[in-house]
């Protein structure tokens, strides 16, 4: 494919809560054995695309470590590859990212000194499938400045916390309104876009000239007008995870056949690093219903309409319902979790109960030590 990748990894995001106190929206695992950025690096592998930047920075370490080798996504290759930016200290600089642009904007070397002639951009908190092949014979048959792939929510879904898109009967985007108060439509950016690589280093230079540093606001949005700015509307699967309740959503959304054969059965595949673990174990007097469960598990009680992560220990009587528990969890005998969201590395004492209480998810997290009295 004649296009290079980039993989915008390296935000804040408040709205996950305690979740992303440890690290990056983009290293939030999904569906039992993923990450969320195996989702966008899958697809630019799936899509031939030979060279991929991540870009991060926030809390990046257990990020960085899932990306320490490109072998998982096919990226181990003599030309192209998979790079990893975070911010760096230099003569002539001194800040961390300052925003989307800025962070394209510090590692434009990487744009100057490729070859191809367009950018993927994408962002790494995105749960989907996309042939990113296609969308570029539509960006050029469109003759498009930038296309921005799109995607109508369903009706009554809260659309105001992402951009929010009109377009007329050309697909041309008319409107860009980044997360309004009160959104006016159901048509949403999903932060992938299109751009020819000479133009995007041209856009990111006069950006910086003036001082800003967010790709949407003062590219997309302001440019819209003088652009021609498509959208190319994704009509399977997708999700982002920028909140705890739309993580929830997004990882029970796995439990539905239909997206479990998306994902799962369907090509092209969704890949990511592999830990050598032995498979779930489920102990007599174990019960488990509709539920996925990762390798390393070990089940004694009963769960139901779950996720359990890699490395799961779920004691005696332990009764898990609507839940999702992270990697590397203890569950002490006598324990009832419902709709909760149990950090990864958390010992959950013996006679505990933790529920979500009024439809809303409950984030645990506890210290305790695994082996105290």
């Amino acid at each position: 494919m004649r296009a290079i990748g980039l993989v915008l990894a390296g935000g804040n995001n408040k709205a996950m809560k305690e979740l992303t106190s440890r690290r990056a929206v983009a290293a939030m695992p999904i569906a039992g054995s993923y990450r969320s950025i195996d989702f966008a690096l899958s697809n630019m592998s799936n899509s031939h695309i030979q060279k991929v930047a991540v870009i991060t920075q926030y809390n990046a370490r257990s990020l960085n470590d899932h990306l320490s080798s490109s072998k998982w996504w096919d990226f181990g290759r003599k030309q192209g590859g998979l790079y990893v930016f975070n911010p760096t200290i230099t003569a002539d600089n001194s800040v961390w990212y300052r925003g989307t642009a800025d962070s394209m904007y510090q590692n434009i070397d990487f744009l100057k000194n490729s070859h191809e002639p367009y950018v993927v951009i994408a962002s790494g908190d995105g749960v989907y499938k996309l042939d990113f092949a296609k969308v570029l014979e539509y960006h050029i048959e469109k003759k498009a400045d930038i296309t921005v792939v799109v995607k109508e929510l369903p009706a009554g879904e809260d659309a105001s916390r992402f951009g929010v898109v009109r377009m007329n009967q050309d697909m041309r985007i008319t409107e860009f309104e980044e997360k309004p108060i009160e959104a006016e439509g159901n048509i949403v950016s999903t932060g992938i876009y299109i751009i020819r690589r000479r133009q995007l280093i041209e856009l990111l230079e006069k950006a910086a000239s003036e001082d800003r540093y967010d790709f949407v606001k003062d590219i997309l949005i302001r440019y819209k007008n003088i652009k021609r700015v498509y959208g190319y509307k994704l009509e399977s699967y997708w999700n982002n995870i920028s909140t705890v309740d739309a993580y929830y959503k997004t990882n029970m959304d796995f439990l539905k056949r239909d997206v479990r054969e998306f994902f799962f059965n369907q090509y092209p595949d969704i890949y990511s690093k592999v830990d050598d673990l032995p498979p779930a174990k489920y102990n007599p007097g174990s019960e488990v219903k509709n539920s996925l469960v990762a390798s390393g598990c070990i089940v004694n009680g009963t769960v139901e309409n779950s996720i359990l992560f890699k490395k799961v220990f779920v004691g005696n009587n332990c009764v898990i319902r609507n839940s999702i528990i992270l990697n590397d969890v203890y569950i002490g005998d006598n324990t009832v979790i419902e709709n909760c969201i149990v950090e990864s590395r958390d010992t959950i004492r013996s006679n505990c109960r933790y529920a979500g209480e009024d439809g809303k998810v409950k984030v645990v997290v506890e210290k305790n030590e695994r082996y105290s009295l």
